[in-house]
């Protein structure tokens, strides 16, 4: 029987790690460093403050890190200024999504996970990083490309196969053998020093004041309204609807996979994120050819949730589906949420490809 407390502990970490990520538009390195600490010890929370059961835990880990990671690429859409780098980083999140959901529907093979390893995620740190004392748009297309090769390969690789094939747990490592804490610790002290002492005095000078807030929107969308007028002009079926739907529904797909009590097939729910993208798409199309205001991204989020709703609900009475009201609320703002939050992250980078 679950507890109160038991009930706490899962609720906050769940909401920690749905409403923490939302903030990587605003501040995109310290909001991904902060997901990946919750994701590194929720394990341990749970076994800590819980007896609740973990035998679905690699499911539910690898569902909710896409998540923050999809939030993090669509926010690189906005607030990359390099489109070489913005180009690899989709290869590297939609290589990742392509591997947890295989991961997914082929009853948990660890090895899928090595072979489709999460490298998009230290990438984006690595960009951030970059972009703290130096500008983006001046490293070359060969610097990006090397910079993710080395992390997929000397980073991503061996980590991938500590956690997922060897199956080490560093926690409980380092209470079996404190020793291992201590070189990892000798480790790390080495590395900063290398960094500090070698590498530091090597870089090159800053190119504006150290910053970790998001830089600001070109001066085509800085206006009020120029978002709704690009809305207005733009083709219905396009490059950025598709990718949307395929975005929207692989991600959707992962979750259906791991929800209890929701057995969708793939095809059905393809068709119907697909309605759903194009329909939200169409309404947006047609609120901004008539002139009306764009509304906050809250706003719009409200209004498409409430619309979604609706479309699930008589999806389900056309269908003769049963996908009970919790998972149908779930999939509705998590398909809205990522459907705002491209809509109006996409332009930026159309306007950058466009003018680089």
């Amino acid at each position: 029987m679950v507890t109160g407390s038991e009930t706490f502990v899962f609720v906050l970490v769940i909401g920690l790690r749905l409403l923490v990520p939302l903030l990587v538009f605003r501040y995109p390195l310290p909001t991904i460093l902060a997901c990946l600490v919750i994701d590194g010890v929720d394990q341990t929370v749970f076994q800590t403050f819980t007896d609740l059961p973990l035998d679905n835990y690699q499911s539910y880990d690898k569902a909710l890190d896409i998540y923050y990671q999809v939030l993090a690429y669509v926010s690189t859409l906005r607030n990359w200024t390099s489109i070489d780098a913005v180009v690899i980083g989709r290869f590297l999140l939609y290589y990742r999504m392509a591997g947890v959901l295989l991961f997914e529907v082929s009853d948990g093979n660890r090895f899928l996970l090595l072979v489709f390893p999460n490298t998009f995620e230290f990438f984006f740190i690595f960009y951030e990083a970059v972009r703290c004392r130096w500008d983006p748009r001046l490293r070359s297309r060969r610097f990006w490309f090397w910079s993710a090769a080395a992390i997929w390969v000397l980073v991503k690789l061996p980590q991938e196969y500590w956690i997922h094939v060897a199956q080490l747990d560093t926690t409980d490592l380092i209470q079996e053998r404190p020793w291992v804490g201590v070189v990892m610790a000798l480790g790390v002290a080495g590395l900063l020093a290398a960094f500090w002492f070698v590498v530091r005095p090597r870089l090159d000078p800053m190119d504006h004041p150290f910053r970790l807030v998001a830089d600001p929107l070109p001066r085509e969308l800085a206006e009020v309204g120029a978002l709704a007028s690009r809305r207005a002009v733009g083709r219905l079926v396009d490059r950025a609807l598709l990718e949307k739907f395929v975005l929207v529904t692989v991600l959707a797909w992962i979750f259906a996979l791991i929800l209890p009590g929701v057995h969708v097939s793939g095809i059905v729910l393809a068709v119907g994120v697909g309605a759903t993208v194009v329909i939200n798409a169409g309404v947006a199309q047609v609120a901004a050819r008539r002139g009306w205001p764009l509304p906050t991204a809250a706003v719009e989020f409200v209004a498409l949730a409430v619309l979604n709703a609706a479309l699930v609900a008589v999806g389900e009475l056309v269908l003769g589906g049963d996908l009970g009201a919790g998972p149908a609320l779930f999939f509705v703002l998590l398909v809205t949420l990522v459907v705002v939050a491209f809509d109006r992250c996409r332009p930026v980078y159309e306007i950058r490809a466009a003018t680089r």
